[in-house]
């Protein structure tokens, strides 16, 4: 049986004095430099030849407590090493703050995105350009725009693609990548096959792969190869 220390029991969860909390800051310094609604500030350049400095005396001047950045790191990717460690960083109440819209996003869609998550986190969001802050009404209002116009974009987004396959499809074009084989190549490759050739002799003749000639004789949708092949020379 495993022993319980008795500092395990009721006593302990008694709550702690006033002068029992000084005395815990007093011995362990870092515990109290961690408060409640701390402006965390992130900062990013997408390439190495620019320079972080004007970011990083804004985010200061801003009163923020901790700056995480990202040097020579593309908006575009999905994972950035300074903004996950930054998100990672946050708690309740605090606030996560940069100095312009495109430095934690590349569009409406990215950002609304990310407020969202912080909201259910219970974490703001402010943005110095925009005067964006999503612990006030206003903030809130602007965020409410942002996520009306990230919906437009991506209605957008949606018509320009199926208009796109429709003009494909109005002239013969399909999605995806094209065969490999023409239908006189499969047709003839069914037969060399159900002649008695291997499917690797085939595939070297036509310069495709083995697989491909197997998928062809293995499709049932083809025309039989007696139809359609050409005849040998």
């Amino acid at each position: 049986m495993t022993k319980t220390n008795d500092s395990d029991g009721p006593a302990s969860r008694t709550p702690k004095s006033p002068n029992d909390r000084d005395r815990t800051r007093r011995q362990n310094p870092a515990a109290s430099t961690r408060v409640c609604g701390a402006l965390v500030g992130y900062a990013r350049v997408s390439t190495v030849d620019q320079s972080l400095d004007r970011q990083l005396t804004e985010l200061r001047q801003a009163g923020c407590e901790r700056i995480f950045t990202d040097h020579g790191i593309s908006g575009s990717k999905m994972h950035r090493p300074g903004l996950d460690e930054a998100l990672a960083y946050l708690r309740p109440a605090d606030t996560l703050v940069t100095v312009e819209l495109s430095r934690i996003g590349r569009d409406a869609l990215g950002v609304v995105a990310l407020a969202r998550e912080l909201e259910e986190r219970q974490v703001g969001l402010r943005i110095l350009g925009l005067g964006l802050d999503t612990s006030t009404a206003s903030g809130r209002l602007v965020l409410t725009i942002l996520a009306a116009v990230a919906e437009m974009e991506r209605q957008l987004l949606v018509e320009r693609v199926q208009s796109g396959l429709a003009e494909a499809r109005r002239w013969g074009r399909v999605g995806g990548r094209p065969p490999s084989l023409s239908p006189e190549q499969r047709a003839l490759s069914i037969r060399l096959v159900g002649e008695g050739q291997r499917p690797s002799e085939v595939a070297r003749m036509l310069g495709v792969s083995t697989r491909t000639v197997q998928r062809c004789v293995q499709d049932t949708s083809l025309p039989r190869a007696e139809d359609t092949a050409p005849s040998l020379p």
